[in-house]
């Protein structure tokens, strides 16, 4: 992984602050699992990742994930934060009930990625991943 500069007390930052960051890795994670399975138009990628990275792909996750009681008791913390944290804007393709838990589910990513929780983050991310494959062979 990069050796990034800590980022000091990121425990204490902002939530938003933090699932700005959890959104981006989630996508790098996203893209690099299309592209592992063998996809490669731009186009398809695009559509492709958005069933993933989307808000209401990103509160299906966190539904399940924490209905298998996935998270720890301070991991669970930074998710209710995520979803608590009043954003100031208003989502446009989706309820903001959703909306909250796609910011906490990535207020989590970014939480173990600042935390450089690197294990535990690839754990959580695929197990993201195949909730979101496993639906996608359902439909």
């Amino acid at each position: 992984m990069l050796d990034l500069v800590n980022i000091k007390d990121s425990k204490q930052l902002n939530s938003l602050a933090i699932a700005y960051i959890g959104d981006a890795v989630f996508e790098v994670f996203v893209r690099h699992h299309l592209l592992a399975k063998g996809n490669v138009r731009p186009n398809q990628l695009h559509k492709l990742s958005k069933q993933y990275v989307s808000a209401k792909a990103q509160a299906v996750i966190l539904h399940e994930l924490l209905a298998e009681d996935e998270f720890n008791e301070e991991e669970v913390a930074v998710i209710k934060r995520g979803r608590n944290a009043k954003s100031g804007t208003i989502p446009k393709n989706t309820d903001v009930q959703t909306y909250r838990y796609s910011t906490a589910f990535e207020a989590i990513v970014g939480y173990l990625f600042l935390e450089k929780e690197e294990e535990r983050l690839t754990e959580v991310v695929s197990k993201s991943i195949m909730i979101i494959d496993r639906r996608r062979e359902e439909a």
